[in-house]
């Protein structure tokens, strides 16, 4: 017998020899700790309940997930729900933890079903616990009709019978129907395979375009170092402080520097702006853009 497994027994067979509670001193101990935060209260209640949330958690062993696991979880429900449980409200604490133990079970089937997070809304959640079941009632149905069903018309009587888009039944079909695996796993059983790593597009730029790109730059800075060869030294001096900065000077700073007013800098400005488009004019619609921009 597996560790797990004796774990497992040893759990159950504490949970069955816990006390049964009447109602009267299961709603002592629920005020108890809803009044006075009385932890003995507490462990008591959710000890004497812990054999339900076992039997719910047994109901989910058929999704692959550790027996152990899934009782931790039903364990955090059944805490959940004896914190929250209202005594006044003349229900049974069984009756309302059930509802707690349940989601907090789903919610970790559905969390460690898949890499790809399967859904989290009550649709999703009523499609992932209910779609093979309801698709093989649909298909005994159909057979004792003598109808014949395709793919595309089972999965629009399931999402009729769950009130859910046929979109959604067709996604939940995918993530039931598949598997995760590595991509370092090889496509065949061949060691020298090919990985399928390797069969995932490279999303960057590839070598063909990256020698143009670097092509494409070292002619555009020759075309501007001689357009800027052109301007006279005042002028080269405004672009290089107006474009060429990381931090592009102002026109009143400029203006202060080479003492001329704000309109006459940028009267330069455009005049030597005007010189290099008629340098470059012609040679690359991408200088012009950048010009203009």
């Amino acid at each position: 017998m597996t560790l797990d497994a004796r774990i497992d027994t040893n759990m159950s067979r504490r949970a069955m020899k816990a006390e049964l509670l009447d109602a009267e001193t299961e709603r002592a101990l629920a005020y108890a700790w809803r009044d006075q935060r009385d932890e003995a209260a507490l462990h008591r209640l959710v000890t004497a309940y812990m054999r339900l949330a076992i039997s719910m958690a047994a109901k989910f062993k058929r999704y692959g997930a550790p027996m152990n696991d899934l009782i931790q979880e039903a364990g955090l429900g059944l805490m959940k729900a004896a914190d929250k449980f209202d005594p006044d409200r003349g229900v049974r604490f069984s009756t309302y933890a059930v509802w707690w133990i349940k989601a907090s079970i789903q919610d970790y089937v559905m969390r460690n079903w898949s890499m790809v997070r399967t859904g989290s809304t009550s649709s999703q959640k009523s499609l992932f616990f209910n779609m093979r079941r309801v698709q093989a009632q649909i298909e005994r149905e159909a057979a004792a009709l003598g109808e014949r069903l395709d793919g595309h018309q089972v999965r629009q009587r399931i999402a009729q019978e769950v009130g859910v888009p046929i979109a959604d039944v067709e996604m939940m079909d995918g993530r039931l129907s598949g598997s995760d695996f590595s991509l370092n796993a090889t496509q065949s059983s061949d060691e020298d395979g090919r990985e399928w790593m390797d069969t995932i597009e490279d999303d960057g730029p590839q070598a063909a375009e990256m020698v143009e790109q670097v092509r494409d730059r070292s002619r555009l800075r020759e075309w501007i170092v001689e357009a800027m060869g052109e301007l006279n030294p005042r002028e080269r001096f405004i672009v290089t402080e107006r474009k060429l900065r990381e931090e592009p000077r102002t026109l009143e700073s400029l203006g202060q520097e080479l003492n001329l007013s704000k309109e006459r800098v940028r009267q330069l400005e455009a005049a030597a702006f005007g010189k290099l488009r008629r340098s470059l004019e012609g040679r690359s619609r991408e200088v012009r853009s950048l010009l203009d921009a």
